[in-house]
């Protein structure tokens, strides 16, 4: 482990908090992590590199007093937090996305960025814009609808690459979904190319089953979470769509108000106004991409053949109406931004879904 020391311009601290005798930014890395460490007088007086293990932050951080120990979100966070918390210690996980100084820098490494963190915390930790992660079991739980996902990206790959293998011999198979995929194929595949196909259907049907298995396990959520047997009762929202909001949101308190919880999925666009000028722009995709794209799976249901006649169906069909070529596109993610709020909604008031409730208040 190495280890240098250097003198640096000192810093006064605006935050309410008391200001801890040490502060320390670690960067994680994969498998090493920079770390620099801080006295009240915001001078370095230890950085080096550590092993991004638990033995090797037990040995460094173990038996300390208590520090405030600024980290960045990130792969490792989750599991580093709640190890540096057991010790004692005032962890901060900040949310790297919301600090420019770090991801914009023209000299970031990872020893400045270390050094970034621990002065960040030692001024002010609302300066990294801090979050809290979920507890185990939801990460557990979380990370179902994870590998679900995974497996549902790679059918799909091997159904679309299936199809396209077929078509450059002139033939094309069936149209079928794409659970039934695997046995409605095999009829109408070409003598000349069962041999290589007849894999590919075997991992399709494998992965099929293995997708019906974990959908039944995501169904067994709603005992744990009961908040997903009303967020369910929404048009388009699915076992699946519910426990990923529950599980990614983690607290109905995270949005200060339910209209934020579109912005908080990145599902807004993105706001650059100054004076005279508001352009548009896309949307600002911040958030969890895999539940932003669950919602607007989920409002390609609403404003499809099959989704059933409410207040929010209507307008979004008015919106896709009255906006050219691409109203259709800007009515699916402006219906996925409104489910998003009408499911915060449910889940911070406990109301059962109503699908016109002005017309019901009156």
């Amino acid at each position: 482990m190495k280890k240098s020391s250097k003198a640096t311009q000192n810093h006064q601290p605006t935050s309410k908090r008391e200001k801890p005798a040490f502060t320390v930014g670690i960067d994680l890395g994969d498998r090493f992590s920079r770390y620099c460490r801080l006295n009240q007088d915001s001078e370095v007086t230890e950085e080096g590199r550590i092993a991004t293990t638990k033995a090797a932050l037990e040995r460094h951080f173990a038996g300390e007093d208590r520090l405030r120990i600024a980290l960045e979100c990130g792969t490792h966070s989750p599991w580093v937090s709640r190890l540096l918390e057991s010790m004692g210690h005032e962890v901060v996980v900040a949310n790297t996305r919301k600090i420019r100084a770090i991801t914009a820098s023209d000299a970031k490494n990872d020893r400045n960025d270390a050094e970034r963190l621990a002065r960040f915390a030692a001024y002010d930790v609302g300066l990294l814009s801090p979050i809290r992660h979920r507890s185990p079991q939801r990460q557990y739980d979380l990370s179902l609808l994870e590998a679900r996902d995974a497996l549902v990206r790679a059918r799909t790959m091997l159904v679309n690459a299936t199809r396209g293998l077929v078509k450059s011999s002139g033939g094309r198979l069936p149209k079928c979904s794409t659970e039934s995929f695997a046995t409605k194929a095999a009829a109408a595949v070409p003598a000349a190319m069962e041999a290589s196909l007849t894999p590919l259907l075997q991992q399709v049907g494998t992965l099929t089953q293995q997708i019906r298995t974990m959908d039944r396990q995501i169904a067994a959520l709603e005992k744990r979470y009961p908040e997903v047997t009303r967020l369910r009762t929404v048009p388009g929202v699915g076992p699946v769509i519910a426990a990923a909001y529950v599980l990614t949101l983690d607290s109905p308190t995270v949005a200060p108000a339910s209209r934020c919880a579109g912005a908080f999925l990145g599902l807004r666009p993105r706001q650059s106004q100054s004076g005279d000028s508001d352009p548009q722009h896309r949307i600002s995709k911040t958030g969890n991409g895999y539940l932003r794209r669950l919602l607007v799976q989920a409002a390609q249901y609403v404003l499809g053949p099959f989704g059933p006649d409410s207040q929010l169906r209507r307008w979004g069909l008015r919106l896709a109406a009255s906006g050219g070529a691409r109203g259709k596109k800007r009515a699916v993610v402006a219906v996925a931004r409104k489910l998003a709020v009408l499911l915060h909604h449910l889940w911070r008031t406990g109301q059962s879904y109503r699908p016109f409730p002005e017309t019901m208040s009156a």
